[in-house]
């Protein structure tokens, strides 16, 4: 059978019309034929190419390559859920105080960078309670010195930080991110991020000094709701200068923060979309500013908990994986309800590591 090419549909072309005009329409016709045909012919075989024999009357479409596995590039790891402030629209809670024997930790760590991971954050609660942030403290130099992670963060509210801390660990830790919903201890307050005599707002000014003598990228994340959506925070994001100001917009997860068995009742802290819209339009300036709405966030994120298993977010609450420990990263992730198109939209991978930066300590 032919085979239509460039050359063959060139070569009929020109025999065609090298002939007496009285003969070109006698030509013309087979041309055609021959065109019908060979284009019938290619159009076969790529439906055959679909199909797969199963019998002498029975056919099926070939079946699809199964999707790849999802890497776990950023990890967000929860270890810890108890804490020390009580703030209203947390949707992490105490529900548990279970903590992994260190060592277990470092298992379910390693299985992670086998599966290729690159970041790892960890956050609570509080990450600092546990022993007294010895706990988190050895877990952040095992990421970077045996697992060699590009990038080890951790959230926290500061408040129990002390600068033999970063001494100790600072070396080993990229970024570290410092919750502040309000530069208005009143506000703080209100929302429950007060602790007696402690002032928040001084405390965090604190931490920036202490993140630039021992050298880590210092970030603020804000969550904006009722109490602090009028709030103008510019001049104040500008002087403390973080690499990076997430600004979440307050987030509803049935069974933490509202719902029947939740240990909070965030609803009166809830803001709509436009009014979170006019809180960044106010803040257009800040050039670190990073936003994220309940869309973005909800299933953007790989969240694991205290006993490793990842939580899917997807139906509005926190379904749980089994275990990575028990049934492996590849198991485990399946069950993970994770967006990674919603991950790169939100800016989820970005320079994380503070060798990178190129920052002026």
């Amino acid at each position: 059978m032919w085979v239509l090419t460039p050359a063959a549909f060139a070569g009929k072309l020109l025999s065609v019309f090298r002939q007496p005009l009285s003969s070109l329409w006698r030509s013309l016709v087979p041309l055609f034929c021959w065109l019908r045909a060979t284009f019938w012919l290619l159009a076969t075989k790529r439906t055959k190419q679909h199909l797969v024999l199963r019998g002498p009357d029975e056919t099926k479409e070939e079946e699809e390559d199964p999707p790849l596995p999802t890497t776990p590039t950023s990890v967000n790891y929860h270890f810890t859920r108890q804490c020390n402030y009580k703030c209203g629209f947390c949707f992490h809670t105490a529900k548990t105080s279970f903590v992994l024997p260190l060592e277990e930790a470092k298992r379910g760590l390693l299985l992670l960078k086998e599966a290729g991971m690159e970041k790892i954050n960890f956050s609570g609660g509080e990450p600092f309670l546990p022993d007294r942030g010895e706990y988190l403290g050895k877990l952040v130099r095992f990421c970077k010195v045996e697992l060699r992670l590009p990038s080890v963060s951790i959230v926290s509210n500061g408040s129990l930080i002390r600068e033999r801390w970063f001494q100790n660990y600072g070396e080993y830790l990229d970024i570290l991110a410092i919750s502040c919903d309000s530069f208005d201890e009143e506000v703080n307050v209100l929302i429950g991020r007060g602790q007696g005599k402690k002032n928040h707002v001084e405390n965090l000014q604190k931490l920036r000094r202490w993140c630039r003598d021992y050298r880590v990228a210092f970030k603020i994340n804000s969550v904006i709701n009722r109490f602090n959506v009028e709030e103008d925070m510019t001049e104040q994001i500008k002087a403390l200068n973080p690499v990076r100001w997430k600004v979440f917009q307050c987030l509803l997860i049935e069974g933490e923060n509202c719902g029947e068995d939740a240990l909070r009742e965030a609803e009166r802290f809830v803001i709509g979309d436009e009014e979170f819209e006019r809180f960044l339009e106010r803040h257009k300036e800040v050039s670190c500013l990073v936003p994220e709405s309940n869309q973005k966030m909800k299933d953007s994120y790989l969240i694991l908990d205290e006993y490793m298993r990842f939580l899917n977010c997807r139906k509005g609450r926190k379904d749980p994986s089994k275990s990575i420990l028990d049934v492996g990263v590849e198991e485990a992730i399946k069950f993970s309800g994770f967006d990674e198109k919603m991950f790169l939209k939100r800016g989820g991978k970005y320079i994380w590591s503070k060798a990178d930066l190129k920052l002026d300590w």
